[in-house]
């Protein structure tokens, strides 16, 4: 106990820096993921014939080893945290595809048909009646993907991408358990942050009038 506290002491501002590098890389990678899968997956409602194939080579991404896939863009980008970012990308991409187009498909075609008799457009009809009823479903997707991604990040430091990976590599490496505790600690804690505060996101984006539509006959 005594260790541990003599570290926090003297490396308390290197210990934010890294939390703060980790929670960064995270962000990026899920900010990415959702400009790519959120628009994606409304396209993939339009197209059945796409939808399960690139939803399937969705998942298929998501089992490949996280090491593997940060080790092969090495030779492309080299290392630091672009590759880091650009691996957990992929790893973001499909929960939130398979949530937005779970999502979209689960609007009440009864919505829809409404829309059209009064002359909506596809795209306003995805702006003002399927986005906003699906962006609960959307936005569960979103949260699984940012908690996963919070856990993978520490497999940057493989990489030289930083984050708190860092002191948990190092005290394996070094056999200081005060380092593994210092990056894994922090690491749960985030991700149970994340978790907490998307959670309540979650429940705030659908507005009161909407939320009991998707059920309308």
């Amino acid at each position: 106990m005594e260790t541990m506290l003599d570290f926090l002491q003297t490396n308390w501002q290197e210990l934010i820096y890294k939390a703060w590098e980790h929670l960064y890389i995270s962000i990026i990678a899920v900010f990415l993921g959702i400009i790519v899968a959120v628009p994606l997956g409304i396209m993939l409602t339009r197209m059945k014939r796409s939808a399960s194939l690139i939803i399937g080579i969705a998942n298929i991404m998501q089992t490949l080893p996280s090491l593997a896939v940060l080790a092969f863009f090495i030779p492309f980008l080299g290392v630091g945290k672009t590759p880091a970012i650009i691996a957990l990308f992929f790893y973001s991409v499909l929960p939130i595809l398979r949530n937005t187009y779970t999502g979209i498909k689960g609007v009440n075609e009864n919505l829809l048909e409404s829309g059209r008799g009064i002359g909506m457009t596809s795209w306003e009809r995805i702006r003002l009646v399927e986005f906003p009823l699906a962006l609960s479903v959307i936005m569960a997707g979103i949260r699984t993907a940012s908690v996963y991604l919070i856990g993978w990040a520490t497999l940057a430091s493989f990489i030289g991408g930083g984050g708190l990976g860092d002191y948990i590599f190092i005290g394996l490496n070094l056999y200081q358990t005060e380092y593994i505790i210092a990056g894994a600690v922090p690491v749960i804690i985030m991700a149970i942050l994340v978790d907490y505060v998307f959670s309540i996101i979650e429940r705030k984006v659908v507005p009161k009038g909407l939320k009991g539509m998707k059920e309308v006959a």
